[in-house]
């Protein structure tokens, strides 16, 4: 379990503890979104970091991108920022951006 993996756990563990206590309902609904943010970049980035893998293309556009070698740490902060830079929408249109964006195509650019 790498740190984003266990910042995923964390966060569910925290909701569900919330939701087992009837915390305040809005707390729950921005935590409950904060995580399906993390989820979605997380899974983004994994599905970027194994195809890197076997692509020196996406390797070098990371690098020349100036994120350094290929690392799920840096895969990651590279997708957390073009992430952030997506067009700003609604909350679940926002993760669907994020599961629909190219990021391959976005390193190389």
């Amino acid at each position: 379990m790498d740190d984003y993996q266990k910042e995923i756990a964390d966060l569910e563990t925290q909701v569900e503890q919330l939701v087992e206590a009837e915390g305040d309902a809005r707390t729950i609904a921005e935590l409950s979104m904060q995580l399906e943010i993390l989820k979605a970049i997380y899974a983004r980035a994994s599905e970027i970091y194994q195809r890197g893998r076997q692509d020196e293309g996406l390797r070098y556009g990371l690098r020349i991108q100036g994120y350094g070698d290929w690392t799920i740490d840096n895969v990651y902060a590279f997708v957390y920022e073009r992430s952030v830079e997506l067009e700003p929408r609604a909350h679940s249109a926002f993760v669907g951006g994020i599961k629909d964006a190219d990021f391959a195509l976005m390193l190389n650019s």
